[in-house]
């Protein structure tokens, strides 16, 4: 059994910059457990598996150990695929996902993310989040993912995270925030627990970013950076209880993956054609 895989580096103009993703496109679902393997050999922060309905697409990411609620580069690696390498004619897609139904549009050379705001509320930041990332932000806030925010870039920037400390928040992730240099805001994301302690760029925290910062801004439009060693530039739109998360991608490899009859674990490595 042979299923084809895309290594797709987004939120970046070229490769090696941005956020690797794979992309699985499937005919129907394969169990839960293969989708898991799969993703853990791969190796990436995550892979998104497909799976065509009438007009839409079903989606589900997985991160080396663990399925997750929602992904903004995964999900705008798997419709960079759908438009550059499966035909898809229309100029927007619709996934269905664990986070209700979101869609990519494409248009100017940017690939459009239209997903739920998440804004986070203030909280009383655990004493383990300060000593996991060796410095005391300015402000603590909570969503789905802790939101750290601290007075400029270069703080952000020299962050140098204990992961075994940051693992043990009951978080999935953990977003540090300050304004930007060069844009309106930057950040990074650790999610230790989540087997990544540190995501490239992260679509998901924009989710939670936007908002904190469109109202501390007064404005809706954005520019943001993620500051992670890759690198990537995110343009971001609040528009009521949903965010617009624009970017590019690029592919870096395709290859096959050789699955047992059964489906029932990774029989061999992916074989990328680089």
């Amino acid at each position: 059994m042979k299923l084809l895989c895309y290594h797709v580096d987004a939120f970046a103009s070229e490769v090696f910059r941005g956020n690797p993703a794979a992309v699985c496109p499937l005919e129907a679902w394969l169990p839960d457990g293969t989708l898991q393997n799969i993703a853990a050999e791969n190796n990436l922060s995550e892979t998104a598996f497909l799976v065509p309905r009438i007009a839409d697409f079903d989606l589900r990411w997985f991160t080396p150990t663990t399925e997750v609620d929602l992904c903004g580069h995964a999900t705008l690696a798997s419709a960079f695929v759908l438009f550059t390498e499966r035909g898809i004619k229309s100029d927007s897609i619709r996934f269905h996902s664990r986070s209700g139904v979101l869609t990519v549009s494409r248009a100017a050379g940017l690939l459009t993310l239209d997903f739920p705001s998440r804004p986070a509320t203030s909280c009383v930041a655990p004493e383990a989040l300060f000593r996991g990332l060796g410095a005391k932000p300015q402000e603590g806030l909570k969503a789905r993912d802790y939101l750290a925010v601290f007075n400029s870039e270069a703080e952000v920037r020299a962050l140098k995270p204990d992961f075994g400390v940051l693992q043990s928040l009951d978080s999935l992730g953990i977003i540090a925030t300050a304004p930007g240099d060069d844009c309106d805001f930057v950040s990074r994301f650790f999610a230790p627990a989540a087997g990544i302690n540190e995501d490239p760029v992260t679509g998901s925290a924009h989710c939670t970013l936007i908002p904190y910062w469109a109202k501390r801004f007064g404005k809706t439009r954005l520019r943001a950076r993620q500051v992670s060693k890759r690198g990537g530039e995110l343009f971001c739109e609040l528009a009521g209880d949903r965010v617009k998360i624009g970017g590019k991608a690029v592919l870096y490899s395709k290859g096959e993956i050789y699955l047992p009859a059964s489906g029932s674990s990774v029989e061999s490595s992916n074989k990328d054609s680089k």
